[in-house]
């Protein structure tokens, strides 16, 4: 796999704020929607690194003609995991920042998640911002307004005129893009664990990772707004066996640890306590886990 892989390193400038790594598999129209509101509504000095995978449909030769952004350019679709772990060299700044192609990021949105940073004072933390979507799937961390659903039906200026009215509090269990942790946290954990390849939950498996090094902020700021037209690439992807693999490999699903530990779309208060998980669900996890290992 290795040999596939080459990386791009054309800015010149040693230090950012952030580094923003954009995974993207064929998906040329999100990705340069992506970046054009990056450079639109980006408040920071930031460093912008694009895997890109296959890069079938033209993303290869625009990302190649664009000399603000580095990029890592896969023959083959490496994956989520694999994607993220080989940008690592690459970055010039204290904090990663993973986003989806398929997102469009409002004004400011960087701002508001390094005046977060600035508070805490420390680098123990995963901070999210908060999507927007234009269909109601059952997150509680997310705003459910339509825009569009594709970038046919979207409507930007009306998305740029509204969204300072669009209030939500901070709240609980940060852990999915756009997110952001520091890059000494990133590489005492690893990064992303490849085992999760291509990627699908790898999200709780970083978090619970940071989890078990001691950090206990994973918090989703009210005040970063991003909108998400869902799920473009991941999509096209088969099943994943990834949620059976969480289980066995932390003991606990992914569900009871997002609900009970990470108390997911709970608002954000500074006395949160650190969740426990009842014995009745340890119990239950304890029997899926033999039955899964069989």
């Amino acid at each position: 796999m290795i040999d596939l892989i080459s990386k791009h390193s054309r800015l010149v400038d040693l230090k950012y704020d952030f580094t923003i790594l954009i995974p993207s598999w064929n998906n040329l129209e999100y990705l340069q929607s992506c970046i054009a509101s990056l450079r639109k509504n980006s408040g920071l000095k930031n460093q912008i690194i694009v895997i890109v995978n296959e890069g079938k449909d033209g993303t290869k030769e625009w990302v190649d003609s664009q000399t603000d952004l580095d990029f890592v350019y896969a023959k083959s679709n490496i994956g989520i995991c694999y994607g993220l772990n080989s940008a690592r060299s690459l970055v010039k700044s204290e904090y990663i920042v993973y986003v989806n192609d398929d997102m469009y990021m409002l004004p400011d949105w960087d701002k508001e998640l390094f005046s977060e940073i600035s508070k805490i004072g420390s680098k123990s933390f995963m901070l999210s911002s908060t999507m927007i979507e234009p269909l109601d799937t059952g997150n509680p961390c997310v705003i459910v307004r339509d825009y569009g659903t594709d970038l046919k039906t979207f409507n930007e200026d009306l998305l740029l005129k509204e969204f300072h009215n669009l209030k939500f509090v901070d709240w609980n269990g940060s852990m999915w893009p756009p997110n952001v942790i520091h890059v000494d946290v990133w590489d005492l954990v690893g990064g992303l664990s490849i085992e999760f390849s291509p990627g699908l939950y790898s999200d709780p498996d970083l978090a619970i990772k940071l989890y078990e090094l001691g950090i206990r902020i994973f918090k989703g700021k009210g005040t970063s707004l991003v909108y998400h037209f869902g799920s473009k690439s991941t999509n096209r992807l088969k099943k994943s066996r990834g949620q059976k693999l969480f289980l066995l490999k932390w003991g606990v699903s992914a569900s009871i640890f997002k609900t009970y530990i990470l108390k997911l779309g709970t608002t954000f208060s500074s006395d949160n306590q650190v969740g426990r998980i009842p014995r009745k669900k340890l119990f239950l996890n304890k029997i899926k886990r033999v039955f899964n290992s069989w």
